[in-house]
């Protein structure tokens, strides 16, 4: 495999973006900044593609950590965007509140469901303030998407959630290019080194998931790694195809 060139890919990164955003017309985009390093990166590359003027960062705090919030303000910062903070604590209870009413669910009946329904409201919100700011500044604003392979190899996102964007530049990198990156672009290190989570159940990813990003990454290349664990990544790996895949039906023309 080719050696990876994080300077490189960095400055491919940039040129992608600037070229779909010229070919398409579009003046701004929209960021979740979550205090982690995907968020981070994507915030890097968006403020040296488009300026930083172009650039909006959100934080939509749910009964979240505080400190992911300071470490979102540490990028916007760094990198002069503007930040924004929309509490959704108040929507999400408001919402969680009528679903009580229809029956008596236990919190295990509830768990999944609770910490997909975050990521929709914040996807929610995200599209809401492009449209917004797209009528505001008298240009296009779109979302820009933070995942990154591992997590996508492995269906690791919600479906109508953080699954969903406009434009996704870290699409094709891994956990560990995407910190390559994040030096290059200078992320600042509390954020491109801080232990990755979702920031909303309480645990990390690599906890959640019961394997690691570094693994995910050998099973993707075809590297070796203990057969358990490989068996536990390709049984999420393919669990999760329905999350890429929408059946549509088609009509019988004969």
């Amino acid at each position: 495999m080719k050696e990876f060139n994080a300077k490189e890919e960095k400055d491919r990164i940039v040129k992608f973006i600037r070229d779909y955003y010229e070919k398409n017309n579009l003046g701004g985009v929209v960021i979740g900044i979550s205090g982690g390093k995907d968020s981070g990166v994507v915030a890097g590359l968006f403020t040296e593609a488009l300026g930083k003027e172009n650039v909006l960062g959100v934080t939509l705090p749910c009964h979240s950590k505080e400190s992911d919030r300071d470490d979102a303000k540490l990028v916007s910062d760094f990198y002069g965007f503007k930040l924004i903070n929309v509490d959704l604590t108040q929507v999400n209870d408001i919402f969680k509140d009528e679903i009580n009413k229809l029956g008596n669910f236990t919190e295990e009946e509830l768990k999944n469901s609770d910490i997909n329904l975050k990521p929709r409201l914040r996807m929610t919100a995200f599209y809401y303030l492009a449209a917004l700011y797209s009528e505001v500044q008298k240009k296009p604003y779109i979302v820009a998407g933070t995942g990154n392979k591992c997590e996508a190899f492995v269906g690791y996102f919600t479906k109508g959630g953080d699954g969903v964007s406009d434009i996704n530049v870290l699409g094709d990198l891994t956990v560990e290019e995407v910190i390559k990156i994040g030096e290059v672009l200078n992320v600042p290190d509390k954020v491109l080194y801080k232990t990755p989570d979702d920031g909303l159940s309480g645990m990390s990813d690599e906890e959640k998931l019961g394997f690691t990003y570094n693994d995910v990454a050998k099973v993707m290349n075809g590297e070796e790694v203990d057969e358990k664990v490989k068996k536990k990544i390709l049984a999420k790996h393919y669990a999760n195809q329905h999350k890429f895949n929408i059946p549509i039906y088609k009509r019988d023309e004969n």
